[in-house]
Order: structure tokens, then C-alpha cells, then sequence
């Protein structure tokens, strides 16, 4: 595994937990203190995150920051 599949990967467990919550991306962006278009391209695999960011946007959808990375060990 490389790491720009790591972004993919991990973007998608942001938008499958996002949802899960019921958040839009929009929505998401402002409990997180983060811009919408920002957490679009983390959902999409563009970004490299802080450890500050990934944690922001777990506690915004109400999960633990090892919670998105819960495709992990299945890879």
C-alpha cells in the first residue's frame, strides 16, 4: 500500500462515518473549524492531514480518530 492510497482509503472512512452521523460536508466543515471545500478534497484522498485535523474531524462526527481508521487491518 502506498500512500496515496492511504488518502483514498482514509477519505472514504471520513465520508462513510461522516454520513453515518447524518452530517453533510458542509456541516461537517463547520463543527470541525474546517473549510467545506477542505473536507471535500480529504474525502476525495487529495490531502495530507495533520494529526490536529484527523482529530478534528473525528470528535466533529463523534467518533475517535482510530475510528477512521478502522480499514486498517482489513487492507
Amino acid at each position: 500500500m502506498n500512500v496515496e492510497q492511504v488518502k483514498r482509503l482514509f477519505g472514504k472512512s471520513v465520508r462513510k462515518h461522516r454520513m453515518a452521523a447524518g452530517l453533510t460536508q458542509e456541516g461537517l466543515a463547520d463543527a470541525a473549524e474546517l473549510d467545506r471545500s477542505y473536507v471535500g478534497s480529504v474525502e476525495r484522498g487529495e490531502r495530507n492531514l495533520s494529526i490536529e485535523n484527523v482529530c478534528r474531524l473525528a470528535f466533529a462526527i463523534g467518533v475517535t480518530p482510530s475510528d477512521l481508521f478502522d480499514w486498517w487491518d482489513s487492507k
